[in-house]
C-alpha cells in the first residue's frame, strides 16, 4: 500500500533518555546496538564527505543518488530539481542505473501519479514508499506500466527542501523486487537528505549564476557573420569554465561601408584586486564594452587598423583603467584581396596558401592599456584566390603545446597539413584545428578562432 508519512520525529520528553539503563538490556545487546549506531554514523559521515567534495551541480546530484542508493540498499535512482520562477517546472532528471530510454519512459509518468507524488509542492515534508509497484491499487496506470517495463518492484522517495528556499526537488530510489527498506536505513537516508538539501541549494544557485553569465557571454558575441562576395568566413569560440576564467575573448566580423570587411579577435584581461581565476564574469562584461567600441571605431576608420587599435587603447585607459587587452584587427578588401592589419600582443595570424602556412608577423607590442601610449606599425599584404587567413587567441595556441611559442608552431603545422578539401571550407578548417588541438571542450582559457577564405 502507498505509504505517505511526515518526517517529523516524536516530541522529546522533559527528561530525554539517550540510552537505556543497563539493567533493562543485557550488556552484550547494548554493546551490539552501540556498535551498530557507531557504524551507521560513520557511514553517514563518509557519504556526507563525498557529497561535500562533489564538483558542481552534476557531481552533487550524482553523489546524492549514489550515496542514497548505498544507504538504502537500492540499485537505481532518479533525482529532479525545480526551476526557479512561479511555474516551478521540473528540470532535466538525473538517473542512477537508468539509461536515456529509461529516463524518457519515466518522464512520461504524470508527476501527480508518479514517484514524486506530493513531494514537490511547497511545504512538502514527508516520504513516499510504494512497497509493490505492481499490486498497489494507488499506483497510476502509466506508472505501473513503466515500472513493469523497467523491472521496478518498489520505490522510496524523499523531498529535497530547505526552510529558506523551500522545495528544491526530490529523489527516488528503486528496488528490483517488492519490499521496503529497514527502519535503520530509512533513518540514515532521511538524515542524509536533510544535510544534503542546503548544499544542493547552494549548487543550484551557483549553477543559475553560471548559466546567466554564459547567456550574457553568448549575447555579447555575434549571432551570425556578415556575407561578402568573394569571401567565406567561419568562427569558433570555446569559453573556459567560469570558475577558471580570468579574462574573456571575443571575435567579430564587421561589414564596413566601403564593401570591405573588418575582422578582429582579442582578449580582455585584468580587473584590479579581484582579477584572477573566477573573475571571468566582470571580464565578460568588459569584453562586451570593448567589442562594441571596436565596432564603432572600425566603422569610422576601419581601413586603418593602427588607428582603430590606437583609439581602442585610449578608451581602455580612460574607461577601464584596471584592464588591458590583446587584439588583432584586419581590414579585408575582397575585390582586390588586400589585407591590412595590426596587432597588440596578440598571437600572429596564419596565412594558409597553396605553398603552405606562414605567420603574418605583426610587430611586437604591449597589450592595449598597458603602457602610457600604445604604438605599432601596421602590415599590408595581398592574398591569392584560395588563400585562408586564420586569426586566433592565445587559448587555442596553448591547447596545442605547453608553451605559447611551441603552440603557435604546432597550430601553423596543423593548418599546413590540413587536407585540401578541408581548406576549401573555413568552417571545416576551424573544426579541423580544434580537433587537432584536443577537441572543443572547455579548458582553463577562452579560445577564439576566426578564418576567412578568398574565393
Amino acid at each position: 500500500m502507498t505509504d505517505v508519512q511526515p518526517l517529523t520525529s516524536a516530541p522529546l520528553t522533559a527528561e530525554p533518555v539517550l540510552l537505556p539503563e543497563l539493567g533493562e538490556v543485557p550488556v552484550a545487546d547494548l554493546q551490539d546496538r552501540l556498535a551498530g549506531w557507531l557504524s551507521d554514523f560513520t557511514s553517514l559521515q563518509e557519504h556526507l564527505e563525498l557529497l561535500a567534495r562533489a564538483d558542481g551541480l552534476p557531481g552533487t546530484l550524482d553523489a546524492l543518488l549514489d550515496s542514497g542508493a548505498a544507504l538504502l540498499g537500492a540499485r537505481r535512482g532518479l533525482v529532479v530539481t525545480l526551476r526557479p520562477g512561479p511555474a516551478r517546472t521540473l528540470g532535466r532528471p538525473v538517473g542512477l542505473g537508468l539509461d536515456r530510454a529509461m529516463l524518457g519512459a519515466l518522464e512520461t509518468v504524470p508527476v501527480e501519479h508518479g514517484p514524486f507524488a506530493g513531494l514537490l509542492s511547497a511545504g512538502a515534508n514527508g516520504r513516499l514508499l510504494i512497497a509493490d509497484l505492481a499490486a498497489d491499487p494507488a499506483v497510476g496506470d502509466r506508472f505501473r506500466e513503466v515500472a513493469a517495463q523497467l523491472g521496478l518492484g518498489a520505490c522510496y522517495a524523499l523531498p529535497l527542501a530547505t526552510e529558506r528556499e523551500g522545495a528544491l526537488g526530490a529523489a527516488v530510489w528503486f528496488y528490483d523486487e517488492p519490499g521496503r527498506p529497514e527502519q535503520r536505513r530509512e533513518h540514515l537516508v532521511r538524515r542524509y537528505c536533510e544535510f544534503a538539501a542546503p548544499l544542493l541549494a547552494r549548487q543550484l544557485e551557483a549553477d543559475r549564476a553560471v548559466r546567466a553569465t554564459e547567456s550574457l557571454r553568448r549575447s555579447l558575441l555575434p549571432d551570425h557573420l556578415p556575407a561578402r562576395d568573394g569571401l567565406k568566413v567561419a568562427a569558433r569560440c570555446v569559453p573556459a569554465a567560469l570558475e577558471h576564467s580570468a579574462g574573456s575573448d571575443w571575435y567579430d566580423a564587421i561589414a564596413l561601408p566601403d564593401d570591405t570587411l573588418g575582422l578582429t579577435v582579442g582578449s580582455v584581461l585584468g580587473g584590479g584586486p579581484s582579477a584572477g581565476p573566477g573573475a571571468g564574469a566582470g571580464a565578460i562584461a568588459a569584453m562586451g564594452r570593448v567589442r562594441a567600441a571596436l565596432r564603432a571605431y572600425a566603422v569610422l576608420e576601419g581601413e586603418d587598423p593602427v588607428s582603430v587599435l590606437g583609439d581602442l587603447e585610449l578608451l581602455l585607459k580612460t574607461t577601464e583603467p584596471t584592464r588591458s587587452a590583446t587584439a588583432v584587427y584586419a581590414c579585408v578588401d575582397p575585390a582586390e584581396r588586400r589585407i591590412a592589419l595590426a596587432g597588440a600582443a596578440n598571437c600572429p595570424p596564419v596565412l594558409l596558401t597553396r605553398y603552405g602556412a606562414n605567420f603574418v608577423e605583426t610587430s611586437l607590442s604591449a597589450p592595449l592599456g598597458m603602457l602610457s601610449c600604445w604604438e605599432a606599425p601596421g602590415v599590408e599584404l595581398t592574398a591569392d584566390r584560395g588563400d585562408v587567413l586564420v586569426l586566433y587567441t592565445e587559448g587555442l595556441a596553448r591547447r596545442f603545446a605547453p608553451t605559447l611559442h611551441a603552440g603557435q608552431s604546432a597550430l601553423r603545422r596543423a593548418a599546413a597539413d590540413a587536407p585540401r578539401d578541408v581548406r576549401l571550407d573555413p568552417d571545416r578548417l576551424c573544426a579541423h584545428l580544434l580537433e587537432q588541438a584536443g577537441g572543443d571542450g572547455p579548458g582553463e582559457d577562452d579560445l577564439v578562432l576566426l578564418a576567412v577564405r578568398f574565393e
